[in-house]
């Protein structure tokens, strides 16, 4: 049997929802959308336009009444294992790639290209990385992480570059948790992170779940979590 849905919180949702009608959600129009969520037939996010900078406000209040209606659960605290910071959230991989981005300014003057592997520790990091360089600009290198777990054994043998300290710049990912806006300095936790360290950063591009964080620092300025 189909669930019963509440008529009036469709209609609260469709009034925040943009009123396109464009079909991207897989529903002809926002009132059936509204109503396949409180049904649990589909997931906010297949609205894209919500997730707009324009929409922060209706996006924040559809939660909530997704929220009363057990339609989405309560959010769990993400507090770093090694420090009890609290996040704001995880930053997960994009697709097909082992972790989030990394932007990184190596203080080397060896010339860094595309597809090597690189062993490197950044600034002030305790922990030895390895990455593959994913693209090189004037300098600056974007990796993904493809180690340590793997990669400090001694009976392993492979290419790489000793490349020494490395400033991280920025991070590229997924949010698993609330979505920042735009500007905002954010707490967060790499969901590649072997230390688990909560991380901080500003926003400066958010697309969807996809999100550009850069003036990355290990210091965050916050009470840890008691208890």
């Amino acid at each position: 049997m189909a669930k019963k849905i509440d008529l009036n919180q469709r209609d609260r949702l469709v009034q925040l929802f943009p009123g396109y009608n464009c079909g991207i959600c897989g529903y002809a129009r926002c009132d059936e959308f509204a109503a396949a969520l409180l049904r649990k037939h589909s997931q906010l996010e297949k609205c894209h336009f919500m997730y707009q900078e324009l929409f922060d406000e209706n996006l924040k209040n559809a939660v909530g009444i997704l929220k009363e209606e057990n339609i989405i659960a309560p959010e769990k605290k993400v507090v770093g294992v090694l420090d009890g910071y609290e996040a704001d959230f995880i930053l997960k991989p994009l697709p097909e790639e082992q972790s989030c981005r990394e932007v990184l300014y190596p203080f080397t003057r060896e010339e860094l290209k595309a597809g090597e592997i690189i062993r490197y520790r950044p600034l002030g990091c305790p922990i030895i990385h390895f990455a593959r360089i994913l693209e090189e600009n004037h300098g600056l290198i974007t990796v993904v992480m493809v180690g340590p777990c793997h990669r400090v054994d001694p009976e392993v043998d492979f290419p790489y570059k000793e490349v020494g300290i490395c400033m991280v710049g920025g991070f590229e990912g997924l949010i698993e948790g609330k979505i920042p806006a735009v500007g905002e300095t954010v707490r967060f936790l790499p969901g590649h992170c072997m230390m688990q360290k909560v991380h901080s950063g500003v926003v400066v591009q958010v697309e969807g779940k996809k999100a550009i964080i850069e003036g990355i620092d290990l210091k965050v300025w916050a009470p840890p979590i008691k208890g």
